[in-house]
């Protein structure tokens, strides 16, 4: 009536109840009465007698009502379960009691139990309200009576807010979820869910606001965002992805828990119902915290760039005072007493052969060399035409009959000084290391364009299927930017690029200095010092470069799949410094490009294999160690021998024929004692790791095999720093510096290593329990800190290589030993 006055909300919501009763007779029993909130509601259903209950609320402006309906079977027979359904305005939600959930191998487990929320009404606007109606409708097909319990309840504490926990429980029958809001200055929140419990495994989802809802174990992944949980779980959220503003926080409780890394009880083994699990009940605490700001977006870039850049001025300010005394020695004279013992002036030439009384039991060069002389203009080439388009092939000049016999003769000295090691043409041994820079550039393309285009492929699967398990992050300090998961672990390798650049600009420096004082025939740089050959240093900037790409590359989703590519040029650096330390005294007889790349082509292929397969198989462990032992052996003959030892068929029995006359027919001193001490203490190194490895098959491979690296590294950089001072030499303020600052830097950055925040050797529910907060700018984490220390650390390393002899630029190279 259009005069008349409006009806009253209460008699309208009355009418609206009763007419919904009225239109629910169903069955001989009778319509059922207006239902209440909090009231159980008991009955029994069978074919013919079904059962609708209706239950009505008024919304109130601005807020969401949630309604939990909990029902109660005794019956246990799967072939006439009790069916629930539920009607609401926009979707009906239904399920069976016995509520029927499978595990592995198709087991079952049955619950009698089970309480759902249903998926809420839409917020009422800010001024009105809504009546609501809600009903449920309760049958089973069974020819006999089931008895049923119904509890329908409001939610009080549906709504979560930020900064404060919640409390509650779930199981795999009764699975909770909650929304949430963004607070109007809030772009960004993180999701931690704690629980005391390891066990029942549990599932955390983010999902939009659409129902219905997936909070059951076998559809939850259906929807938004999810990860696996055990005792911890931390989901970054951004308010850019829900156009709403607002999302569902849905927990799950799996049946099983064999996804978190446990394993089914023997009790259930077999293919019956089982259902010991009925008390799978987890209590958990969730709490929603703001994310970083933007602002710390660009305080953690500008950090990150600044913190290197600054080594850029560092470096500047060296090179600067360098250039300054360089000049005061050049206007004052370069030479002064304190440059060293064994100075000549440059009119006196340096012979290939030894001081006399120098080197004991060792045999004079002149007579196997023609006495040639290395200062000599007749017999050097000229330093000015210093291209390798005319350098003849090292093979050329090896292959010549009376060579190899100056080289068996040279080599097999007592006592060996670099001027018996550096007989090579300059640019033909220049020319052999240059081939390891342009070889690691070439691997670098190769490797890094398919690295790259898969680790893309892997975030985009994660991103569109929403599963948070296929990457191994640190959840707590996981900062996303665009497509990336966490940003903060890519951006913290870019001192890798930086340094490793900067070390590239140190040794071009040198480099064309170098080539300068090589067109001015310098005698200082033609016959005095360590032979300035700088391929290697190129290949380790490359490599330092390309270790900051690649595992910027695996950062973007770390897992088992791609971790060979955080450690490739990890293995290529630890064996190209030892290359280079070993050049530095011995320039002429250094392994090849080709045979060292393929030797670390080797490594990474037992890395992968040992990561396949040598958790539990014993006989990987064996033939591991096996090669492990054979291979130091070799090596450790070739480095005794000056590679003089050949590798045949009759090796073999010329180590029993020296072992029986030196050995067991009399036991005489070893003829290169440095050298035996050296590889002895090397070999037990080596052998103690073989058996370790038999032993304890420690599951991380992949940082088994760069310990192994990684402390010959340390040996051989330790013995050769021993050796020099033992010769008397001396370590000048910037190598000290270097040394000091690895050191430090090296201690630091390993505590922040061993720092585990995860771990793709577990489950993703396991490796969540390691995961922490960031701890510095609130931006990066423990590894982030590691990324940044590490590469400080392999920069001063490289400098360390660097600069170690530079105090031998003034020393005749017949008067510097080998070792």
């Amino acid at each position: 009536m259009a005069g008349g006055a409006a009806p009253a909300p209460g008699a309208l919501l009355s009418a609206l109840l009763w007419a919904a009763a009225a239109a629910a007779v169903v069955g001989p029993e009778g319509s059922p009465a207006p239902s209440a909130f909090g009231r159980v509601y008991r009955g029994n259903v069978n074919i013919s007698a079904e059962r609708v209950y209706a239950f009505a609320y008024r919304s109130q402006p601005g807020q969401v009502d949630a309604v939990r309906v909990y029902v109660n079977s005794s019956s246990e027979n799967l072939q006439y379960p009790v069916l629930f359904v539920v009607r609401q305005q926009k979707g009906v939600l239904s399920w069976q009691v016995p509520l029927i959930f499978r595990g592995l191998y198709q087991r079952t487990y049955n619950y009698q139990e089970v309480s759902r929320t249903l998926c809420p009404s839409e917020p009422a606007p800010e001024t009105g309200s809504s009546d609501q109606i809600i009903f449920v409708d309760v049958a089973s097909m069974a020819p006999f009576n089931i008895a049923y319990e119904l509890l329908v309840t409001r939610l009080e504490n549906f709504q979560l807010e930020t900064s404060k926990a919640f409390n509650f429980t779930a199981s795999p029958s009764q699975p909770q979820y909650f929304l949430y809001r963004f607070p109007q200055d809030v772009d960004s929140v993180i999701i931690k869910v704690v629980s005391d419990a390891v066990y029942p495994c549990s599932v955390v989802s983010v999902q939009d606001i659409v129902c219905p809802v997936y909070d059951l174990d076998h559809n939850v992944e259906f929807n938004g965002v999810y990860q696996s949980m055990t005792k911890q779980a931390a989901i970054t959220v951004q308010r850019k992805d829900f156009p709403g503003e607002q999302f569902f926080v849905v927990f799950v409780i799996k049946p099983e828990d064999y996804a978190c890394g446990g394993s089914v009880p023997s009790s259930v083994h077999g293919n019956a119902n089982r259902t010991w699990n009925l008390q799978r009940t987890k209590n958990l605490q969730v709490t929603i915290v703001p994310s970083v700001k933007k602002s710390v977006y660009v305080q953690a870039m500008f950090f990150s760039f600044l913190s290197f850049l600054s080594f850029y001025l560092g470096s500047v300010v060296v090179a600067f005072v360098h250039y300054i005394r360089v000049q005061r020695k050049a206007s004052a004279g370069r030479l002064c007493p304190e440059d060293g013992s064994g100075i000549m002036t440059s009119s006196q030439p340096i012979t290939a052969s030894t001081p006399e009384g120098s080197s004991y039991g060792a045999i004079d060069e002149s007579s196997s060399s023609g006495g040639r002389q290395f200062s000599s203009p007749e017999g050097r080439p000229r330093a000015g035409s210093d291209t390798d388009s005319s350098v003849e092939e090292e093979s050329d000049f090896d292959t010549m009959p009376e060579i190899e016999s100056d080289k068996n003769i040279i080599r097999t000295k007592v006592f060996l000084y670099l001027s018996d090691l550096s007989r090579k043409d300059r640019r033909i041994v220049s020319k052999k290391y240059k081939i390891y820079f342009w070889n690691i550039i070439t691997i670098a393309v190769f490797y890094a364009l398919p690295v790259i285009q898969l680790v893309i492929t892997y975030q985009t699967v994660v991103n569109v299927t929403g599963n948070q398990d296929i990457c191994y992050y640190n959840f707590l300090c996981a900062h996303p930017l665009g497509v990336l998961s966490a940003f903060n672990n890519i951006l913290s390798n870019v001192g890798h690029m930086l340094l490793g650049f900067l070390f590239l600009l140190i040794v071009l420096r040198r480099d064309i200095l170098h080539r300068r004082a090589m067109e001015m025939k310098d005698v200082y740089t033609l016959d005095y010092g360590i032979p300035k050959h700088f391929g290697l240093f190129y290949a380790m900037g490359i490599a330092l470069m390309m270790e900051g790409v690649l595992s910027a590359c695996y950062h973007v989703c770390p897992n088992y799949s791609n971790f060979q590519f955080d450690t490739s040029f990890m293995y290529m650096i630890a064996g190209l410094c030892m290359l280079k330390l070993y050049q530095t005294r011995h320039p002429d007889i250094n392994a090849s490009a080709y045979s060292a790349y393929a030797s670390f082509a080797v490594v990474i292929c037992l890395a992968v294999l040992g990561v396949v397969f040598g958790k539990n198989d014993i006989w990987f462990w064996v033939i591991f160690s096996i090669i492990h032992v054979l291979a130091s052996l070799a090596l450790s003959t070739q480095i005794y021998y000056m590679g003089r030892f050949k590798i045949d068929l009759g090796m073999f029995r010329r180590a029993v024929m020296v072992l029986y006359t030196d050995c067991i027919q009399r036991c005489s001193r070893p003829m290169y004692m440095d050298r035996m001490v050296l590889l002895i203490v090397g070999n037990l190194v080596n052998w103690s790791f073989a058996i370790f490895g038999l032993v304890y098959r420690p599951r991380d491979f992949a940082s088994y095999i760069l310990g192994i690296f990684i402390c010959n590294l340390l040996l051989y950089l330790a013995f050769y720093i021993i050796m020099k001072l033992r010769s008397s030499e001396k370590l000048l303020p910037i190598p000290m510096f270097c040394i000091v600052a690895t050191a430090v830097v090296w201690a630091a950055a390993l505590y922040f290593f061993f720092q585990t925040l995860s771990s793709w050797e577990e489950t993703p529910a396991e490796s969540r329990e390691k995961n922490r907060p960031c701890i510095l700018l609130g931006f990066f984490d423990d590894h982030d800190v590691w990324h940044f220390l590490s590469a400080a650390a392999l920069f001063f390393s490289f400098l360390v290589l660097l600069t170690l002899d530079d105090d031998l630029d003034v020393v005749r190279r017949d008067k510097i030993p080998v070792f």
